[in-house]
């Protein structure tokens, strides 16, 4: 593990009885909550709502909120960057580095009209582009580390309100999406990983991948018609 984890350490040691929080990338979530990005309706305007009280918070030297933070955001930045580099090892720098450029950044942070989550995330893919620039590496996706890196929130039960695109996705078993996903294009991979696999909206998407939200609406629907090519027949 990289020694940017030591800078987080820190920042848990206040909260009671946490004596080996954040001394690994990836941790188990606090008992009843979950992500943000893992949730729907109402919920969602609750959970982000949460979050954005969880950085003031955090703005006003609570240190226990950005734990929090770390807490709730900690697998979806991990399982996003996993799937963009394929190295669990590097995914658990680079995930670590978010957090520490996120603490660095905390109170420049403003209310966006989005999941705090998107923040993390456009950090971490700042950090994967660095990653790539700098570095040469051969992409390889293995796609039992990435299963286990968390729940695919699309590969679940029907739901009466699902169009096509969201479907396609839970037609398929998890390692056959990911599988399939791992073929795709760079822009087309990325915007599927953003929407579905780390279930954040059109709007969050667009400001990740600075581009437009019609724009991303188009990339998602070339995404997934291709994806509905490559998955094996009997799950079309």
């Amino acid at each position: 593990m990289s020694n940017t984890m030591a800078g987080l350490r820190h920042v848990s040691a206040a909260r009671p009885g946490a004596t080996t929080a954040m001394t690994t990338t990836r941790r188990q979530p606090v008992p009843g909550t979950r992500p943000a990005t893992e949730t729907g309706g109402a919920d969602a305007g609750a959970e982000t709502a949460e979050g954005w009280r969880l950085v003031r918070a955090a703005q006003a030297g609570d240190q226990q909120a950005f734990a929090a933070l770390y807490d709730r955001y900690v697998d979806t930045v991990f399982r996003y960057v996993l799937f963009r580099l394929g190295d669990r090892e590097v995914a658990e720098d680079v995930t670590s580095e978010t957090f520490l450029r996120a603490l660095r950044r905390i109170r420049s942070v403003t209310y966006q009209g989005r999941d705090v989550g998107a923040w993390f995330i456009t950090i971490a893919r700042n950090l994967v582009l660095d990653h790539v620039k700098s570095s040469q590496y051969r992409r390889e996706i293995t796609t039992g580390e990435i299963a286990d890196a968390g729940p695919v929130p699309y590969l679940a039960e029907h739901r009466a309100n699902d169009g096509p695109e969201q479907k396609v996705m839970a037609m398929a078993t998890k390692e056959q999406l990911l599988r399939c996903i791992a073929e795709l294009g760079d822009d087309q991979r990325e915007c599927i990983v953003l929407r579905f696999l780390q279930g954040l909206s059109v709007a969050e998407t667009a400001v990740i991948m600075r581009r437009n939200e019609g724009a991303v609406k188009a990339l998602q629907h070339r995404a997934v018609r291709r994806l509905a090519q490559l998955l094996p027949r009997g799950t079309r």
